[in-house]
């Protein structure tokens, strides 16, 4: 038992250092060879802080875990909502400049329907994960015309001057970027083996696992990225974080785990974590978009209601156990 324990934490913490050395090292490169601020906070900022998602769900279905693979991708969305964005709008509530990011909070709550209506009716088919991974390069493709538009954006603004404060050489960069990649996988196999033992050990259901321990831990790197982002008081990157996150585990953590390995889905996940992922995101749309131009802001009450909607659904699982 002690074991994988370790292996887990050991796993997680190599999962942040390498996700973030991942995320630096892409975005320095792509900033080298002149590629659009926004495109980089949109798609290598934005998508690349879930890396750790991805690899821990592929390597989940390729061992045969659908549990931890639907509950690190469903559980990370709860806990990016609610957790991270909840902690960074009680330390400084959150204003809602950027229009790309108004744009995206009907979006997801779109996406959020569909994963609905995906996980309904207890499985997830092939078929079903290719049209998940379709809607995403879609979105990809909208991303990258976003990000080239000549539209000045506040999110385009806020990622300029943040990637100004870097300074990696192409090589370093590269280097990063590489390395980074390599220590993800090797750390999210750790991780999972570690997972998966305690979850047998235990007898618990490897989607509890995935829901709580999982999904907190490949979040971790969401959560720093975010409170960086507060402290320079970069509101529209902390939430770009979370939106292009959610965006990306619900279409392409979750369509490429069941390409691999099509999955039953227990109903639990669709009456329990379906319902509570709905919520959220739907109060996080009402909150921060704000009818019809005017800025969203999430305050330090809605922080605060977030982040108990957080500790109540993680009790709640817990509970269950005893």
């Amino acid at each position: 038992m002690i074991i994988p324990i370790l292996a887990i934490v050991i796993g997680i913490l190599i999962l942040i250092w390498s996700a973030n050395r991942f995320v630096d090292g892409s975005s320095a490169l792509a900033h080298h060879f002149g590629m659009p601020p926004l495109l980089i906070g949109m798609v290598i900022v934005g998508f690349g802080t879930s890396s750790p998602e991805m690899i821990v769900s592929v390597q989940s279905a390729l061992q045969g875990s659908p549990g931890i693979a639907l509950g690190n991708a469903y559980g990370s969305n709860i806990t990016n909502i609610a957790l991270i964005l909840g902690l960074t709008a009680i330390i400084s509530p959150i204003t809602v400049k950027s229009r790309i990011l108004r744009n995206e909070l009907p979006l997801l709550s779109l996406v959020t329907i569909l994963s609905a209506w995906v996980v309904y009716d207890g499985q997830i088919t092939r078929w079903e994960s290719v049209l998940l991974l379709a809607l995403f390069f879609l979105l990809m493709g909208w991303s990258v015309k976003q990000g080239m538009s000549k539209n000045p954006d506040a999110l385009a603004v806020e990622t300029e001057e943040s990637l100004a404060g870097a300074h990696l050489k192409p090589k370093k960069a590269l280097w990063w970027m590489l390395f980074g990649l390599v220590l993800l996988i090797g750390s999210a196999r750790l991780l999972v083996w570690g997972a998966v033992d305690i979850a047998h050990t235990l007898g618990v259901d490897d989607l509890i696992i995935g829901l709580t321990i999982v999904a907190v831990g490949t979040s971790l790197p969401e959560l720093a990225s975010s409170l960086a982002a507060i402290r320079k008081n970069e509101h529209d990157i902390a939430l770009g974080n979370v939106l292009g996150s959610n965006l990306f585990n619900t279409l392409a953590v979750v369509g490429l785990a069941g390409s691999i390995h099509p999955m039953e889905v227990g109903r639990e996940i669709f009456t329990r974590d379906m319902v509570v992922m709905g919520t959220l995101t739907l109060s996080l749309f009402v909150i921060g978009y704000r009818f019809p131009y005017g800025k969203g802001r999430i305050n330090r009450f809605e922080g605060i209601l977030l982040l108990s909607a957080y500790i109540g659904y993680t009790t709640y699982l817990i509970s269950g156990l005893m």
